[in-house]
């Protein structure tokens, strides 16, 4: 029977991965993923409403202003929030006060290095899936 365990480095788990590389890559994959969602077609009806406001000078979205990578990052954040929720639903635990305060850190200046904070907290407590 062959061995089940394996010494190959190459197989090894990825929370192995430092923090800030996994959460650069999944901030780059949700990149992908609003970039694809924005350069789906939308009914007509829709594209012409659009031209319409924006051809009266109405007012864009907040979210139609922001980056890319700050919609990227935004994104990654609210991932990280429904997940620490969820984790607090099931165990009845209250928010950290130091958890508060990263995430009050990433909506005042959105960046990669706050997102990380945030991040490590959901990793302290097992959660993170990725």
């Amino acid at each position: 029977m062959p061995n089940v365990t394996s010494s190959d480095p190459s197989s090894a788990p990825e929370p192995l991965q430092p923090l800030i590389d996994r959460v650069r890559a999944r901030v780059a994959d949700a990149n992908l993923a609003l970039d694809r969602r924005a350069r789906s077609t939308r009914p007509r009806s829709a594209r012409s409403r659009q031209v319409k406001s924006v051809a009266l000078g109405e007012a864009q979205s907040p979210t139609s202003a922001l980056t890319p990578e700050i919609r990227s990052l935004r994104h990654v954040f609210q991932d990280l929030g429904d997940t620490h929720r969820q984790h607090r639903r099931q165990t009845g635990e209250h928010v950290p006060p130091a958890l508060r305060e990263a995430a009050l850190a990433f909506k005042g200046a959105p960046s990669l290095r706050t997102l990380v904070a945030v991040a490590a907290f959901v990793e302290e407590e097992g959660i993170l899936a990725w």
